[in-house]
């Protein structure tokens, strides 16, 4: 008696077969226009064929866009449609430009621009710098061989994969007046905290929930960087009776810099587009103690009773034009030191 197998086989093709057809159709229907192509052109052209959908999808949904965004930035009053609105030139730029001292956002016409823009460069200044420091510390930790490393790595990613309003709401229903911490402040015999009342603990805790939901995206980037480096380097290191200190300067941080300075640029942008976490958390209060650019932005262009886009794209392109100029800045100092 033939085995079970010898049977069933051959339907087993045959059933591959009848799935695939349709893909084999599709994809022999394709062959012969890039055959043409090929022919005609070359090679030469053929990796811009494969890149002109993404591109495509780029330019419509970024550059466009960002002409689009310009344009309104040129207009004035409240209509939405652009052929629709009254041509001001540059005198929305003029408006929000307009500081007797631009170190102190009340001497501004838009003074709640500024005061986005001031609480946004103390946001940056704070957040990024420890989120760098605790990602890197994490990351040097996380690398070493450590009972359950590969728990406490899923552990300090898992924020990242939460929404940003998420990860406002749950640190919300810590933070309220009788939130989780209230609660245990209380059972020590402490008083209460109205976290959100202050501005001093409003911006802390805006820092501390963006620091906790995002430092794991960067710590594994600093984590693939260590472990790209050559264990032969360390071991020639302790051979040679060397201190972790100056292991960690000589070697490490050198061989880890591409990587940092990734973290960095990335944490730089994000600090600068900071707005979910912050508007659900905080509301951009109390007053206006932690209402950050993007809010500014936000608010001016769609939730007002008077939504003014014109004044809302003007900032929005100031915020780019000094974000690139941050960034290029970033690169040229790598570079110079690369050099050196």
């Amino acid at each position: 008696m033939p085995p079970r197998g010898d049977t069933t086989a051959p339907l087993a093709r045959r059933l591959q077969s009848a799935a695939a057809a349709p893909a084999v159709l599709f994809f022999r229907l394709l062959e012969a226009p890039f055959q043409l192509i090929q022919r005609v052109g070359g090679l030469r052209p053929m990796p811009y064929l494969f890149l002109a959908p993404n591109l495509a999808f780029f330019g419509l949904f970024v550059v466009v866009p960002l002409f689009v965004n310009f344009a309104f930035s040129l207009t004035g009053g409240t209509n939405l449609y652009l052929s629709d609105r009254v041509w001001t030139g540059t005198e929305q730029y003029e408006f929000l430009l307009d500081c007797t001292n631009f170190t102190d956002p009340l001497t501004c016409r838009e003074d709640r621009f500024w005061k986005g823009i001031f609480n946004t460069a103390v946001f940056i200044v704070f957040q990024v710098s420890f989120l760098v420091l605790f990602s890197l510390i994490t990351a040097l930790i996380l690398n070493r061989k450590i009972r359950a490393r590969g728990f406490f790595r899923a552990v300090f990613f898992f924020p990242v994969l939460l929404s940003p309003v998420v990860v406002a709401l749950i640190w919300k229903w810590i933070l309220l007046r009788d939130g989780i911490l209230n609660a245990f402040l209380v059972s020590l015999g402490l008083p209460k905290i109205l976290f959100f009342v202050s501005p001093e603990w409003a911006m802390f805790w805006a820092i501390f929930v963006s620091i906790w939901a995002h430092m794991g995206f960067y710590t594994l980037i600093l984590l693939a960087g260590l472990q790209a480096i050559p264990p032969d380097l360390y071991e020639a290191a302790e051979m040679d009776g060397t201190s972790r200190e100056r292991v960690f300067r000589r070697i490490t941080l050198p061989l880890l810099w591409p990587n940092l300075l990734v973290v960095i640029v990335l944490a730089l942008i994000k600090g600068v587009q900071i707005f979910d976490e912050v508007y659900v958390l905080t509301g951009g209060g109390p007053g206006t103690a932690t209402q950050f650019i993007v809010q500014y932005i936000y608010t001016t262009g769609f939730s007002s009773q008077v939504q003014n886009f014109g004044l809302a794209s003007a900032a929005s392109v100031v915020l780019g034009v000094v974000l690139f100029g941050l960034t290029m800045a970033q690169l040229a100092a790598t570079r110079r030191k690369d050099d050196v």
